[in-house]
């Protein structure tokens, strides 16, 4: 069982971090079409580089608060029973091993940007961050063998949002030079988040559907229609995310291409569309 608070922490990472990125494939495509490549982090400009790692910085220390939540503050550090893991807690434990994943990712990538002691390439830290995703993906996987019902499918849904992170980002080690296989991965990083709150708002929140309730830490639906119902408004709240972010995402280049846009840039699409009418 999850709750509120559970669900909009670590979407608010993911929220930040798939924002950002989409934002700076955008600008970094549009500023050089032709030298572009995959990046799995984008530096903050400017401020005399002294906010270039601010998302490695967000990632390592958003989920280290979020893992020392669920590790230390959730268990009440109860963290044995009978000389095994609190089986009361195991949610929590699983949710701190998947955080901290991401963790490692953060701190590899800063270790590996700042010192010489791991000089990764991009590749290996897209490899490194999909690894993490993957982990995500199975303690949702399952995690959605124990929830039920609506919770069940609210669950589903985030597990198919969860492996598009985890082939966006496989991919883009593959394909370096790929735009819209980066463009794809910020998307899908960025519909994680959305989908974590609206999990929480539905769910834990005030737009629960009608003919379902939470009681006694359980989400219950009165009648196998009133599931189905919610299951329905499911998929049309992740419809219009995805609808959302990629209008969103078209509008932003649009506005990036008249503010950044590189000269190259224009005799691109002119090359791509003689070819198209050939």
């Amino acid at each position: 069982m999850g709750s509120f608070k559970g669900h909009v922490l670590p979407g608010t990472l993911f929220l930040v971090v798939g924002l950002w990125h989409v934002w700076s494939s955008l600008v970094r495509y549009v500023s050089n079409p032709k030298k572009y490549k995959v990046q799995v982090w984008n530096p903050v400009p400017g401020f005399d580089g002294r906010l270039k790692y601010l998302e490695l910085y967000i990632i390592v220390i958003g989920a280290f608060i979020d893992m020392c939540i669920e590790l230390l503050y959730s268990t009440h550090l109860k963290f044995l029973v009978n000389g095994v893991l609190n089986p009361s807690h195991m949610n929590d434990f699983e949710h701190s091993g998947m955080l901290l994943m991401f963790f490692i990712f953060g701190l590899v990538a800063l270790l590996s940007q700042k010192t010489r002691f791991l000089p990764l390439p991009e590749g290996a830290l897209c490899l490194i961050v999909s690894s993490a995703f993957c982990a995500e993906y199975l303690l949702f996987y399952f995690h959605s063998t124990n929830h039920k019902g609506l919770e069940g499918y609210y669950h589903f849904l985030l597990v198919l949002l969860i492996g598009l992170c985890v082939l966006s980002t496989v991919v883009g080690a593959l394909f370096p030079s790929s735009f819209p296989v980066d463009l794809c991965c910020g998307i899908a990083i960025t519909l994680q988040g959305l989908w974590f709150y609206q999990t929480a708002f539905t769910l834990y929140g005030p737009m629960m559907p009608e003919g379902c309730q939470l009681k006694e830490n359980q989400i219950s639906c009165h009648s196998k229609d009133s599931e189905v119902r919610g299951e329905l408004l499911a998929n049309f709240q992740l419809f219009v995310l995805v609808l959302g972010v990629l209008v969103a995402a078209v509008g932003s280049f649009g506005f990036v291409a008249s503010r950044y846009g590189h000269s190259e840039l224009g005799s691109l699409h002119a090359v791509h569309g003689e070819i198209n009418q050939e």
